[in-house]
């Protein structure tokens, strides 16, 4: 069983670590509220922190509020294991990412399936 308080720890860590501003308080988005944000230059992510036995569905319905609200990008945070089991096509679709943490803390982003945008050098554009 995984605890959310692990999950926030262990994502927070994750991006203190890429040096981005990390706020874990809960922040009203119209009429949803979503558990933290990450903040880069000139873009903000919603975190929606989700443990094994929490709702998946409810938590995508907050990150689709957030997107509505203005933030650039949103996440599902959930254990590995977990992230595993649910389908990729409302993330690849919508360009929603899902990151799970596997036991030993470490965050692993499971969709989009495409490379992470936080790493420029990762990525190449489409002309």
């Amino acid at each position: 069983m995984t605890n959310e308080k692990w999950l926030r720890w262990a994502v927070s860590r994750h991006f203190r670590r890429e040096g981005l501003t990390v706020n874990m308080a809960a922040a009203k988005v119209g009429n949803a509220a979503i558990d933290g944000e990450v903040e880069g230059q000139g873009w903000k992510m919603a975190l929606e922190i989700k443990s094994t036995h929490d709702d998946i569905v409810r938590g995508l319905g907050q990150l689709v509020e957030a997107l509505a609200h203005g933030y650039a990008s949103v996440a599902l945070v959930t254990s590995l294991k977990n992230a595993k089991r649910i389908k990729p096509d409302i993330f690849d679709r919508l360009g929603l990412v899902l990151l799970g943490v596997d036991s030993k803390g470490i965050v692993h982003q499971l969709y989009p399936t495409y490379a992470s945008p936080l790493n420029p050098e990762t990525y190449t554009t489409h002309n």
